[in-house]
């Protein structure tokens, strides 16, 4: 009856084409190969993955190896080492008769060692009246001799992929690190932007990487990365770009030279005559940071200055310093406070903070408390508009209205 077994030189064992093959390999070895031992158990665990054994049937191996007297793996020597479960057992660190008869096992099916039984299946050597060793049943190493090429290259390349995943894992990281800061520096900077759509599509990103990614995973992402991080460059590039040029325009627009701020309430002389800048190149530059602001950007945070405008709309910056003193008046701010803002932060920032405590009027309790607070702080370097407009910005940007 076919029990599915073959008798074989080796032992009577379950017979495979992997184990023939093995078989075949290990006695087509040539007499005068021969090779560290040691170093081909360091590749075989180097190449564990691809081997598909555990670190535990790698001290199994390594047990065997220690049972063959010689450093070296040679095809004159007999390669049959045959210590019995006890004596393994103690090398392999104690492990369950059990356990030690699977990694056995293990080991076979990866090709690295050939059992060679006897009879009766005991594991012993004969030898000869003189002592010299004439045969011996056990474990053969001959395929770590026969295989020792192959397992170097497999060493090699679990290496080489090492060192990939390494290097990609750290260009993606220098990447991540370079979008964050881009984004921190134009949220920073209040560049215009749907800088919460950006921040969802960096967290997006992020979230496409498994739990153990390869070195495709992580290049795959990193293209994203890069992507992003280009679209950011030139949303800082472009603002960069306008920057100077309004900035240059500024300084030739006509400037209120008046420090009265009563003045300014009773000047009745229509200013759209004198303003020419459209409201999409309005700037406001803060004193000492040298930060640029669009008036358009301005207006988007804080959209009710435009109610108290004369003619309903503010086209300019003396456009909205000019509604800016109606407006403190509202709020009850008294002329000494706005004055005292303006000579410290600027008349025309003053007239951009009066705009966003209009829009945040029923939360502020004393208005002329609350500017002579952030006059303070702006004396003292410590105040700045960035934050406040971008958060009032996003507030009022078109997406959270309709949100």
């Amino acid at each position: 009856m076919d029990t599915g077994f073959v008798t074989t030189p080796f032992g009577r064992r379950p017979m495979s084409l992997a184990l023939m093959r093995g078989q075949l390999q290990a006695e087509s070895v040539k007499p005068d190969k021969s090779v560290d031992k040691w170093k081909v158990f360091r590749d075989v665990c180097e190449a564990r993955p691809l081997l598909d054994i555990s670190d535990r049937t790698l001290a199994v191996l390594n047990a065997l190896l220690s049972f063959y007297p010689e450093n070296r793996l040679s095809g004159e020597a007999s390669m049959v080492v045959f210590p019995s479960n006890r004596q393994l057992i103690v090398r392999a660190h104690g492990i369950a008769v059990t356990t030690l008869r699977r990694h056995l096992a293990a080991l076979v099916d990866a090709g690295l060692i050939i059992r060679k039984d006897s009879a009766n299946g005991k594991r012993f050597a004969r030898r000869k009246t003189s002592g010299e060793l004439e045969d011996a049943y056990g474990f053969s190493l001959a395929p770590l001799l026969a295989r020792s090429e192959e397992l170097a290259a497999m060493a090699q390349k679990i290496e080489a992929d090492r060192i990939a995943l390494r290097r990609a894992r750290e260009r993606l990281t220098i990447c991540r690190r370079d979008v964050r800061k881009l984004i921190d520096a134009a949220i920073g900077d209040a560049v215009p932007g749907n800088w919460d759509e950006i921040e969802a599509a960096y967290a997006r990103h992020l979230a496409c990487l498994p739990r153990n990614p390869k070195a495709s995973d992580l290049d795959s992402v990193r293209l994203k990365f890069e992507e992003l991080r280009t679209d950011i460059v030139n949303l800082l590039t472009n603002f960069d770009n306008f920057k100077k040029t309004t900035a240059s325009v500024v300084q030739n627009e006509p400037h209120i030279q008046n420090s009265d701020i009563d003045s300014l309430e009773l000047e009745s002389a229509p200013v759209v005559q004198v303003e020419t800048l459209p409201i999409a190149s309005g700037t406001v530059r803060l004193d000492g940071s040298q930060k640029i602001f669009p008036l358009a950007l301005i207006l988007q945070a804080c959209p009710q200055m435009s109610d108290y405008a004369q003619g309903g709309s503010i086209r300019g910056w003396r456009d909205l310093v000019t509604t800016a003193v109606t407006v403190r008046s509202m709020l009850g701010i008294t002329p000494e406070t706005y004055q005292a803002a303006c000579e410290s932060l600027g008349r025309e920032n003053a007239a951009v903070v009066i705009a966003c405590m209009l829009e945040r009027a029923t939360h502020i309790n004393s208005p002329g408390g609350y500017l002579r607070d952030l006059t303070r702080k702006g004396a003292r370097g410590e105040f700045s508009l960035g934050p406040m407009l971008m958060a009032l910005a996003r507030q009022n940007s078109p997406v959270a209205r309709k949100a």
